[in-house]
């Protein structure tokens, strides 16, 4: 028997003659290959037209993903412009959608698919699980009970999304999972090949984070690193520095990694992960969110030595 919340959005498909896909501000890649998959679905299972909308900046390392021409940056469409539905993927909470809710508050319906907590969904319809391990778990999950045809590019996408939020399984909780992607390879879709797909971010975006690994330090009997990227450095990054948060995690006794970016004067980006216990009641306090060992926040009206302090302090006793 089908999902009712399925039912009711393959209904809404099959009315609709025009379609918005999302997902958050700055999309990773679970976010950008969920809103490249979701359209590509919709427009092969229903002949309808999608517009794929984004805003901030999107990663150089998944400029070569498949369908990622058809991502546009949200100021490139009109902004009067009202669609039947709109899909909104992998988006967290309502103020990490950027310019692009305009087109949310003013769709016919609004269908939500997510795996990020939230308390205050915004959608008409919501099929989410927080906890899934990454929203294109979900999106396979519709796809199977929808009987939707798909094909290599939409598994590709999947597969991405999938390796890029689990940390190529870092952070997998679920044999559905390691079951998911085994389909997707049956299906054609060869990891080595996404892996070197992703391996081309800039030389300067590598020497960055490179730099700020080395520069860490380290608290609390070294279970606390914290690695700090100023405004100037910041310029050339390329993602949300995962590969500095990679690297501390890989030392022995550090139990949590915080790395904190001076994105703009008096605004820090914190990206936060623990190997064990749960990290995302911090995040909450500095006015962010996320998934239990994978977490992050945007602290406004602050310098990066004060966020630096108040984070160090938030771990005491941890």
């Amino acid at each position: 028997m089908m999902d009712k919340n399925i039912e009711i959005f393959i209904n809404k498909l099959k009315e609709a003659k025009s379609v918005v896909v999302l997902a958050h501000k700055n999309p990773d890649g679970d976010a950008l290959c969920c809103v490249l998959a979701m359209a590509r679905l919709i427009e092969k299972n229903y002949d309808v037209k999608c517009t794929c909308v984004y805003d901030g900046n999107i990663p150089e390392y998944l400029g070569g993903v498949p369908l990622r021409r058809h991502a546009h940056c949200w100021d490139k469409i009109n902004p009067d412009e009202r669609f039947d539905v709109a899909v909104l993927l992998d988006y967290g909470a309502e103020h990490q959608v950027g310019g692009p809710l305009a087109f949310v508050k003013n769709a016919g319906f609004v269908v939500e698919i997510d795996h990020h907590k939230n308390d205050k969904p915004i959608a008409d319809l919501c099929i989410d699980d927080d906890t899934a391990d990454a929203t294109a778990i979900i999106l396979k999950r519709i796809m199977r009970v929808a009987g939707w045809r798909d094909d290599i590019d939409i598994r590709d996408l999947l597969a991405v999304a999938i390796l890029t939020d689990t940390g190529n399984f870092k952070f997998a909780h679920h044999g559905e999972t390691l079951v998911a992607m085994s389909e997707l390879v049956d299906g054609g879709v060869n990891i080595h090949h996404l892996v070197e797909l992703m391996n081309n971010k800039p030389r300067k975006a590598v020497l960055v984070e490179a730099k700020a690994a080395a520069n860490a330090e380290f608290f609390y009997h070294n279970r606390l690193a914290v690695a700090t990227i100023c405004r100037r450095d910041y310029r050339d990054m390329d993602g949300r520095g995962e590969m500095v948060l990679n690297i501390l995690g890989q030392i022995k006794g550090v139990e949590y990694i915080v790395l904190l970016k001076e994105q703009k004067e008096n605004q820090i980006g914190m990206s936060i992960r623990s190997r064990g216990a749960a990290i995302d009641k911090i995040a909450v306090s500095f006015g962010g969110g996320g998934h239990e060992r994978a977490a992050g926040a945007i602290v406004r009206g602050d310098t990066l030595d004060n966020v630096r302090s108040q984070v160090i302090a938030a771990f005491k006793g941890m």
